[in-house]
């Protein structure tokens, strides 16, 4: 490597841990961007796909049947739908820090990633114009609020639907899959050439970070907690890249979360691998919504089939995914009950 790629390496390094102390003062808040189409491909971290059955729960395995097509906005009477096309734009509810799916690019300033591509499809469907969105920068615990206030139409934020979920909020069909892993500091490897290999369950007496409100903090607190004296010590930050800076400042040991999310993390910062156990959960990520609009529900799901059967699924992966995660697998295949 070149004194030059070094340095360039760690002056990238120091930009992740500015970029997260800032996330973290004024997650909270509300931010508006218009995104960009990406540019450019993404690094070569190493993940795999998780081995495990996904929730069994009618709530988490089943989705609104889709509309048979895509009406004309003119067609439409539903009163939701009405409101955000009078309005003129969909309110989306997105990370700004979740490299590879939700991330501000430092040169343009733009959101990209594979929600934000995800989002920008279903503003195309209702408005024949993918760059009618408004993206509102949110945390993983702001999601089921905001909806449930109606503060934003949709989130679009990597976000696992589980049984619990389904009671608060409505989801899409699912539209990517994903499992939880551990990401850990390459000092931990030094010491330790067996960490390479380390799952949750092996991080005893190490500080573990997972973002407050998601799936990811819930198991680590259930691996935690029947072993107090010698599991892992539990570490929360607003957001991955939270628990990123806190492992860059040896606050934390080792992050745990989706494995998509940690090949993103691991991207940005070369000081960091995530270990090959094997997944411990299945992911099935939804497109959140309000519980009522169940219309709107129908017509996303009918965006995600579309976006299947002529190639954009796969084609929105490949731009984001196929370099860290290797060659698209199948789409998720939706479950219809409702």
């Amino acid at each position: 490597m070149s004194a030059l790629t070094s340095s360039l390496r760690r002056r990238l390094s120091v930009l992740v841990a500015v970029v997260g102390l800032g996330a973290l003062a004024g997650c909270s808040g509300v931010t508006y961007a218009e995104t960009q189409l990406p540019t450019s491909s993404a690094p070569r971290p190493s993940s795999s796909a998780p081995a495990v059955a996904a929730p069994t729960c009618d709530n988490a395995t089943q989705s609104y049947a889709p509309l048979s097509s895509l009406p004309s906005r003119g067609e439409i009477s539903d009163g939701t739908m009405r409101t955000i096309i009078d309005k003129g734009y969909l309110t989306v509810g997105v990370s700004a820090d979740t490299y590879l799916f939700g991330a501000r690019n430092a040169f343009t300033g733009g959101i990209e990633g594979f929600d934000i591509d995800m989002a920008r499809a279903v503003a195309k469907a209702i408005f024949g114009d993918p760059s009618k969105v408004q993206l509102r920068v949110i945390t993983a615990g702001d999601r089921i609020p905001l909806l449930k206030d109606r503060e934003v139409d949709m989130v679009a934020r990597n976000m696992s639907m589980t049984c619990g979920r389904w009671n608060d909020i409505a989801f899409s069909a699912e539209y990517y899959r994903s499992g939880q892993k551990v990401l850990i500091s390459k000092s931990l490897v030094t010491e330790d050439k067996s960490a390479a290999s380390w799952g949750l369950a092996d991080l005893k007496d190490k500080r573990v970070c997972a973002p407050t409100g998601t799936t990811s903090l819930t198991k680590l607190q259930q691996v935690a907690q029947p072993a107090k004296t010698d599991g892992p010590v539990v570490v929360t930050a607003g957001t991955h890249t939270g628990c990123l800076v806190l492992l860059q400042q040896g606050k934390a040991d080792a992050i745990t979360g989706d494995d998509t999310v940690l090949a993103g993390l691991a991207a940005q910062d070369p000081n960091t691998v995530i270990t090959s156990a094997k997944a411990i959960t299945v992911e099935p990520y939804g497109l959140g919504l309000n519980k009522a609009d169940t219309y709107l529900a129908r017509y996303v799901n009918r965006v995600i089939a579309d976006l299947v059967a002529d190639g954009e699924w796969k084609a929105i992966y490949n731009r984001w995914l196929a370099a860290p995660l290797g060659p698209a697998p199948a789409p998720p295949t939706p479950v219809y009950g409702r």
